[in-house]
């Protein structure tokens, strides 16, 4: 079986890979003081949880934003399973090409879910990820798949902690859909704003970069990450939601890179 792990700045999402399926994925802090030991203790509670154990492990691979915590899972990975993960940058030989002017710089994320993207759609696709920043993934198919550059905003629950941080007596709130845009209570007000917000500031930049397209070819849209269940219904120009896209794009990097399990 094949471990993905997509790292993020706020949490880790671990995928459990049978040939081509998503057996299991559970989702982890991305604790910046944890140790290897503490890390290959979390994976395999989370294995032998899903009915498994670090013995059916044949192969691993990751994607990190966050180079604080790689080396301390990835020797947490090693120690659990003795597999030593294979790790993704913008040096992997991938069937892809960067077509940007600091191609080494580009997220491994946003990389897997140019493959992902590609290989699952087929078509010119912009992939927006709602992280702790929500990313916008340009992806053209015509003549070989191009990652062609995007944008990066913060992101929603990013955007709402520094608001409450940054301000004396705005209260934490959760956050859930709000039903209008005239808030009557605080809370209400800070919903509609981070919410909102966040979605029109989400189909306005779709409507920038269609308008920037270098082709003809109208891409269609789509939404991955953590909170993009929450954003994506309020979203006009997002079409659909796959939240397993990024896991599905390490898999396929793992089989483009020759890794067996």
């Amino acid at each position: 079986m094949l471990l993905a792990f997509d790292i993020g700045n706020t949490e880790t999402t671990v995928g459990l890979f049978a040939s081509d399926r998503l057996e299991a994925h559970w989702r982890l802090h991305s604790t910046p003081n944890r140790t290897p030991d503490e890390w290959a203790y979390a994976l395999t509670a989370q294995l032998t949880q899903s009915g498994h154990s670090t013995q059916e492990i044949r192969a691993a691979i990751l994607a990190s934003v966050a180079p604080q915590i790689t080396e301390n899972l990835s020797d947490g990975i090693e120690a659990a399973t003795t597999r030593k993960p294979t790790r993704v940058d913008g040096r992997s030989k991938l069937p892809l090409v960067l077509d940007v002017e600091e191609p080494l710089t580009v997220g491994a994320d946003r990389i897997v879910n140019t493959l992902a993207a590609a290989q699952l759609f087929k078509k010119d696709t912009i992939v927006v990820d709602f992280g702790t920043a929500t990313t916008f993934d340009c992806i053209t198919v015509d003549g070989g798949v191009r990652f062609i550059g995007g944008v990066i905003m913060p992101g929603l629950r990013t955007a709402s902690d520094e608001l409450v941080r940054k301000t004396a007596k705005l209260p934490a709130t959760e956050l859930t859909p709000p039903t209008r845009a005239i808030g009557r209570r605080t809370e209400d007000c800070i919903r509609a704003g981070v919410l909102w917000g966040t979605a029109d500031a989400v189909d306005g930049l779709v409507r920038r970069i269609r308008a920037e397209w270098p082709s003809k070819t109208k891409p269609i849209v789509v939404a991955t990450g953590g909170l993009a269940g929450l954003v994506a219904p309020l979203c006009k120009e997002i079409e659909s939601v796959h939240p397993d896209l990024t896991l599905v794009g390490l898999r396929i990097a793992a089989a483009a890179l020759g890794l067996k399990w």
